[in-house]
């Protein structure tokens, strides 16, 4: 069956880093585009970022543009989101998603909390 496990997320401070990772299994993962979206507190899930199945292909929010990177590794079936000069405002659930596959599959999603 199509899995989907996030892992990466954390506590990190204005300004600092971190990496998300999507461990992605049950499906032809270099033969789907790959997408991160976010949900905080409150508001609707975001679509932060896109990236296509050869991974030449990628789209940000513009909230992200600049400090956000999506890549993949289709050999290690593994999507994931480097991301920089995290502010308060990226403090959300970020989730892992197929979008092609099938009806669409989620993961359950890692905590990023951007707080001093």
């Amino acid at each position: 069956q199509v899995q989907l496990v996030e892992s990466g997320g954390g506590l990190v401070q204005p300004g600092g880093s971190l990496t998300l990772s999507c461990a992605a299994s049950g499906f032809t993962f270099s033969g789907y585009a790959m997408r991160w979206y976010r949900q905080a507190p409150g508001k609707e899930r975001e679509l932060v970022a896109h990236i296509s199945m050869s991974g030449y292909n990628v789209n940000y929010v513009d909230s992200v543009k600049g400090r956000f990177t999506i890549s993949r590794d289709n050999p290690k079936n593994t999507v994931y989101l480097q991301m920089n000069s995290l502010k308060p405002e990226d403090t959300a659930v970020y989730l892992c998603n197929a979008p092609y596959v099938g009806v669409g599959y989620w993961g359950k999603g890692t905590l990023v909390t951007v707080s001093s």
